[in-house]
């Protein structure tokens, strides 16, 4: 997948886009990218069925990697999602079963496909780290590595401080370890030198780092990408729903593509330029327009991450949408549509707007969904309601469907079934 994007080293390019957060040995590495072709590595545990945005960025940095030459691979943490990451955790992770693993492995490795290739010269490696976690000998483990790991320095990492305040289990603290050993077999393995990931795992990054130079007295490296903040400081990503998930099954393509088309004005130059492939020229252009103008850079950001995780045809489709939503009438043929059973509510002549709300997922419960209704929130066909028993009747579904409207800018086509 070489498209020579880089007349100019990996770390330049990265620079270039404000993409390293922190880094190890950087001038070692700065030296190390420009002479030679590494494999780059970037570990994605299995705690999910969907990788979500928060995985967002260290992808893309890791598809730059390739697009440079290098060649990245993803080392999916089967094993170590038996122990869960405690890192920024305040409670231990739930422990999954091998089943659960299995099934979130499958879905992860075609998520990732759509950031880098596995064809072609510097073709993306998969490996599992359930191959050679499950079988291992834990006290050949510990008397192997065990000493050179000083417990105080980890009592004292970034990582571990949210879990400490209400207390770290031994089973958690063997994390740091698990990842150094990831780390070191594809050192081994793969002569992989580089390890990437998001900042918050820079102390578990740092430890692997350290237990391979101190092993093998060799070039190892890490570094890491800054998080995706908004306007007010806090991790973008959260929605009503929870987390912005890549899967479309758990967050349609419709409403990924209007959270970016909503972000706030100052918020376009951080998502053009670390989750684009825009050239920063064209960034700095879109990001600099202002006043009613900058809503076209925000549409295109929107297209832009779309059509990346989702493809371009679902791309145009939802942007078509959006278009025929907002600015021609709110034209109902392409609007998302949730169908529903007319026996929802258990009513011979209609059905709970509450009801209705939860259906089409704009709320989570009837407790939010009164209070949206209460404070005006919600539309029924261009009706403001706000009777929190308001009953749709069945006579207002005209054509076999009613509009719902949250707010100015989300909308949902009901029909009945």
């Amino acid at each position: 997948m070489n498209n020579n994007l880089c007349n100019k080293s990996i770390y330049d390019v990265l620079k270039e886009r404000d993409l390293i957060k922190q880094i190890t040995f950087e001038e070692e590495f700065k030296e190390l990218v420009s002479k030679e072709k590494v494999h780059v590595y970037l570990g994605i545990d299995p705690t999910a069925d969907s990788i979500h945005i928060g995985h967002f960025i260290p992808l893309m940095m890791l598809s730059y990697f390739q697009k440079c030459g290098h060649t990245p691979i993803i080392l999916i943490g089967g094993g170590t999602a038996f122990i869960g990451d405690p890192s920024g955790k305040t409670d231990m992770r739930q422990m999954l079963s091998k089943e659960q693993i299995s099934k979130n492995v499958d879905n992860i490795i075609k998520q990732v496909s759509k950031f880098i290739s596995f064809e072609g010269e510097n073709a993306a490696i998969i490996v599992n780290n359930a191959d050679w976690i499950l079988d291992l000998n834990y006290m050949d483990f510990i008397r192997t590595y065990g000493i050179y790991f000083n417990v105080n320095r980890m009592l004292a990492a970034e990582c571990f401080k949210q879990r400490m305040e209400k207390g770290l289990t031994f089973f958690e603290l063997n994390y740091m370890l698990m990842q150094s050993h990831d780390f070191l077999k594809l050192f081994e393995n793969h002569n992989c030198k580089v390890e990437i990931g998001g900042d918050d795992q820079w102390s578990n990054m740092l430890a692997g780092v350290e237990l391979i130079r101190k092993i093998h007295q060799n070039g190892s490296f890490c570094l890491t990408c800054p998080l995706l903040l908004n306007s007010e400081g806090k991790k973008m990503g959260k929605t009503v729903n929870g987390a912005l998930w890549l899967d479309e099954k758990k967050t349609s393509p419709y409403d990924f593509y209007q959270y970016f088309r909503n972000i706030a004005d100052s918020e376009v130059y951080d998502v053009l330029r670390m989750l684009t492939f825009l050239p920063m020229d064209e960034v700095k252009r879109l990001s600099s327009l202002q006043g009613s103008d900058i809503n076209e850079a925000k549409k295109i950001a929107a297209f832009e991450i779309t059509k990346l995780v989702h493809g371009k045809e679902a791309a145009i489709l939802v942007q078509n949408t959006a278009t025929a939503l907002f600015e021609n009438n709110n034209n109902s043929a392409n609007m998302p549509t949730v169908e529903i059973n007319k026996n929802l509510s258990g009513l011979d002549n209609g059905i709970y707007l509450v009801d209705a709300l939860i259906a089409c997922n704009l709320v989570t419960s009837k407790s939010q969904a009164r209070t949206l209704i209460e404070q005006g929130g919600i539309s029924v066909n261009d009706l403001k309601i706000t009777d929190s028993k308001y009953v749709i009747d069945f006579t207002d579904f005209k054509d076999n469907f009613v509009v719902i409207k949250k707010g100015k800018k989300i909308f949902i086509k009901l029909v009945l079934n």
